[in-house]
């Protein structure tokens, strides 16, 4: 079963990212968006969703900095272990529970404002949960297990690993001692970039080159016609 998490379904999932990612692009192009719902709502739509956009953001770096840079890299630049630890549970805590909060914010606002709930669809409500799912244990492996249990060297095993599916030489092995916490971490995280492609998380991977060129829009107050006159 081990070959099969850590050397195949990583595969899998990116087969489904891809393939689906461009059939949504080519086929349903104006569904590559994820429409605003701040016309409803304002105040806790912005508290929530800075939290989560700028905790995520964080969260992204760390995992570069952990996952795709080798232990070999901070040794040669003098960064120890008990540094570069003290680091990342004290970044990644701030992070992590940034994405938490902002992400419980925005549940609750879906919930809570019919306005709101009733634009929500089954994959949005799967989108927020599922992130919760994913941060929440990334940010208890970080702030309770690092600190109660053992900092966990993940550099060492989750990262070579990580490393090894880009030279399509998966090292599988190097998954089938890393705690449990960490493995449905992993997992749970590569569920999400599968349902990358049927949800709204599919507008991260748009870049606005044309915006800079766009003709700028236009507002009109509602009663602007009124106060227009003479």
């Amino acid at each position: 079963m081990g070959f099969f998490w850590w050397g195949i379904f990583p595969y899998i999932v990116g087969t489904i990212l891809v393939v689906a990612s461009v059939y949504r692009f080519v086929f349903r192009g104006t569904s590559w968006h994820a429409p605003s719902t701040e016309i409803f709502e304002k105040k806790w739509l912005r508290i929530g969703s800075l939290l989560f956009h700028w905790g995520i953001l964080l969260a992204f770096i760390g995992h570069v900095m952990g996952v795709l840079i080798p232990i070999e890299f901070y040794e040669s630049i003098g960064v120890t272990d008990h540094l570069y630890h003290f680091g990342a549970i004290a970044g990644g805590g701030i992070a992590g529970l940034m994405v938490v909060i902002g992400l419980i914010i925005l549940l609750i606002r879906k919930f809570s404002n019919p306005r709101v709930k009733v634009h929500a669809s089954f994959a949005d409500y799967f989108t927020v949960i599922w992130l919760i799912v994913v941060a929440g244990l990334g940010t208890y492996m970080t702030l309770v297990y690092n600190t109660t249990v053992v900092a966990y060297e993940y550099r060492v095993t989750i990262g070579p690993w990580f490393r090894s599916l880009f030279t399509l030489q998966p090292e599988y092995e190097l998954m089938t001692g890393v705690p449990l916490l960490f493995q449905l971490h992993v997992l749970s995280s590569f569920i999400l970039f599968a349902a990358i492609p049927f949800t709204q998380l599919i507008h991260m991977f748009s870049f606005p080159g044309r915006y800079p060129a766009r003709a700028p829009q236009q507002y009109r107050a509602r009663d602007g016609y009124k106060n227009s006159r003479p």
